[in-house]
């Protein structure tokens, strides 16, 4: 499952990979990030893009965005676009605390329960972590 990591957790990825491997989790699931820069979007680029990209390549959109800001708000897309089996956003619940061992934990895991179920998500819109 390739995971396309918005602008706001480029910085948590190497955090994020290392919690998976440390837990184990990338020995039993192929989980690959992707920030926007690799995937040729640029930070900037609004919601709707993203969140179609995210959708035509069957990639997870990782995210802190929870605002309903807007007609290209994520919020508002997602009301508008997804369908039953549309990929579910997944939203960092605190972004601030993804710098505590045991919370980034918490998000790794869900994380990968959530990829190792992809097939009972399909159609949520956003699932909150951890």
């Amino acid at each position: 499952m390739i995971v396309l990591v918005d602008y706001n957790l480029t910085g948590y990825v190497v955090l994020f990979q290392g919690t998976l491997a440390a837990e184990g989790w990338l020995d039993l699931l192929s989980i690959r990030f992707v920030t926007l820069q690799e995937a040729g979007l640029a930070a900037d680029t609004n919601d709707r893009i993203i969140w179609r990209f995210a959708q035509s390549n069957q990639m997870l959109l990782l995210t802190a965005n929870r605002n309903a800001k807007g007609e290209d708000s994520l919020e508002q897309i997602i009301r508008e676009e997804a369908t039953s089996i549309s990929l579910p956003v997944i939203t960092i619940g605190n972004l601030e605390r993804l710098v505590e061992r045991e919370y980034r934990e918490q998000c790794s895991a869900r994380l990968a329960d959530i990829v190792f179920s992809i097939e009972n998500y399909l159609g949520v819109s956003r699932l909150f972590i951890p």
